[in-house]
């Protein structure tokens, strides 16, 4: 592996942002679903491709740089969890002219002083409104693997409930992994209510969930990049491995005795889902013909190969088969009503 400078952070390019509102004009809007903004028109013509909605050009608000963005159709998105720490968490308070604020919850790191919004307002400050008190601010880095690009989508929420839920899950997952190799996680967007003092306040929630594998899976070391790309694939290859072998219906029916033995078996084959009530798939037509070999073998005279003392052959005397033989599968039909 080549050198690295050893007096900068390496980190991915940013290609856009995962937002849960947009804006019409001056006019801020929640969305119960995805917003995907790039300046990148390709990675948004292709969020649309997956997520339904239509592409647009557009300008944040205070901002005369033009965008693209698409408002999707789809409350959940797949996505990668990267190596490192993809959590950064902060209550903040912004104006025109930036970052007024930015405080861990106990100290302003912009002005070295105690938490402004706790001394002023107590424990319950972030339930003041907005503008009053810092905002909280959790920014989650994640990677899309459906979109092109090796670079960061960075999902960002202003909620104080998904705040608590996204650093409990994020650090979950690190001591797991502690922070090496790839978790696949689905964003979605989940509607909450909360009453309080008589009032129901209606908001949007950012819940990160695992995606395809376990808390154990999760918890026991790093996932290589294959499993988190599929994650599904290493579960159900897992459980072909240790299912039990499926009954092979073929070898039991010419196991069989009787024609009535291969019907009792095409029963418990319909019963276990194994072929089609009316008898319309292959295995019961293959059991059908097993059935009638029995059947066959069973006729009188049916040994007797060749002829007799005096050199004729008995004839053979077909007749109509009895009701049930002709279409088998009937019996597994419901009685009429």
């Amino acid at each position: 592996m080549g050198a690295r400078l050893r007096n900068i952070q390496a980190r991915a390019a940013e290609h856009g942002r995962l937002r849960t509102g947009y804006t019409q004009g001056n006019r801020p809007l929640r969305s119960p679903n995805w917003v995907i903004t790039s300046h990148s028109e390709e990675h948004v013509r292709r969020a649309a491709e997956l997520w339904g909605g239509e592409p647009e050009q557009w300008s944040p608000l205070n901002s005369t740089i033009t965008q693209w963005r698409v408002i999707t159709k789809a409350p959940s998105i797949e996505a990668l969890i990267t190596p490192g720490d993809p959590l950064n968490q902060y209550n903040e308070m912004w104006s025109k002219g930036g970052c007024q604020r930015r405080c861990d919850g106990e100290t302003e790191t912009i002005s070295r002083q105690p938490c402004l919004c706790l001394a002023r307002f107590g424990e319950d400050w972030h339930l003041q409104k907005k503008g009053v008190v810092c905002s909280t601010t959790s920014r989650l880095n994640v990677m899309l693997p459906d979109l092109s690009g090796m670079g960061m989508w960075r999902a960002e929420t202003h909620s104080f409930y998904a705040a608590q839920e996204w650093g409990g899950m994020v650090d979950m997952v690190l001591a797991g992994t502690n922070g090496q190799g790839f978790i696949p996680v689905t964003l979605r967007i989940e509607p909450r209510q909360r009453t309080a003092n008589g009032e129901t306040k209606k908001f949007p929630v950012v819940v990160v969930e695992l995606r395809g594998i376990t808390p154990r899976e999760a918890l026991a070391g790093p996932v290589n990049a294959a499993t988190a790309l599929n994650p599904g694939a290493a579960g159900q290859a897992r459980a072909a491995i240790e299912a039990p072998k499926g009954r092979d219906w073929i070898a039991e029916a010419r196991g069989a005795l009787t024609s009535d033995d291969v019907r009792d078996l095409w029963m418990e084959a319909q019963q276990a889902g194994a072929v089609h009530p009316r008898g319309e798939d292959p295995l019961s037509k293959r059991l059908m013909a097993i059935a009638a070999e029995k059947d066959a073998e069973g006729a009188p005279g049916a040994a007797q190969q060749g002829p007799d003392e005096d050199g004729a052959y008995e004839a053979e005397i077909v007749t109509d088969p009895p009701e049930g033989d002709t279409v088998w599968p009937e019996v597994a039909q419901p009685p009429a009503r």
